[in-house]
């Protein structure tokens, strides 16, 4: 981590919702040294949002939590997952030529379309949860601006960004506001239904939120484990 990341230090938790940040808090239970803020919806108003209190508050670490969709043959709903990467999945070009039909920023040669995340934190986080017995998943997790709302979309996306496990519309937007401070970041995603064809009807918020709750409550003595070692 940060080498200067101490028992000290400040973490700042950014949800795009008030539901979202209420399970955060359940499951902090009330521990020093985190800040749970809402980033609003989208990840021009979560870069926004996330530049705004970084730029009055020192923080050391800074977390992307929320409910997401999940890629079906990776995470299940009610699922938790742990970005490996953060991934601007719609910033770049329709390009006719190009297999998928894309050219990402990266491509294009305009900057870069993901966000690193802290991999220590992030493993251990992975072993805390499935310790517990809850589904937990590693892996990409992309950003978008327009979620998807069909099954060709989501065939689509798969194959752009291979092993991807889930889809939110803040976490790309969080991640680049810290990542230009040099501070680490890390998303956490509770699936609350699959990347597809809308159907809400079926959607899990009430389990995916519950999930979230039980992540975020592995934070406190994951954080203080690694700051003492």
């Amino acid at each position: 981590m940060n080498a200067d990341l101490s028992a000290k230090s400040r973490i700042l938790i950014m949800t795009a919702v008030e539901a979202e940040r209420e399970a955060v808090l359940r499951g902090l239970q009330g521990a020093v040294s985190f800040d749970v803020c809402l980033a609003g919806v989208g990840p021009v108003s979560a870069a926004a949002s996330t530049a705004s209190l970084l730029a009055k508050t020192r923080y050391d670490l800074v977390i992307s939590a929320g409910i997401g969709g999940g890629f079906q043959e990776r995470a299940k709903i009610g699922s938790i997952v742990i970005a490996s990467s953060i991934i601007a999945a719609d910033l770049g070009a329709e390009a006719p030529d190009h297999p998928e039909s894309f050219s990402s920023v990266d491509e294009l040669g305009f900057g870069s379309s993901i966000v690193p995340v802290q991999h220590k934190l992030s493993s251990c986080l992975v072993e805390r949860i499935s310790g517990m017995e809850a589904l937990v998943c590693y892996g990409p997790v992309i950003t978008l601006s327009t979620v998807t709302g069909t099954a060709e979309t989501a065939s689509k996306l798969a194959r752009r960004f291979p092993g991807v496990a889930a889809e939110a519309m803040e976490g790309y937007g969080v991640a680049l506001a810290a990542h230009q401070l040099d501070i680490p970041v890390v998303e956490i995603r509770a699936i609350s239904n699959y990347v597809g064809p809308r159907q809400r009807e079926l959607w899990k918020i009430g389990d995916a939120l519950k999930s979230l709750e039980l992540a975020c409550s592995k934070l406190p003595e994951l954080f203080l484990e690694v700051t003492s070692s």
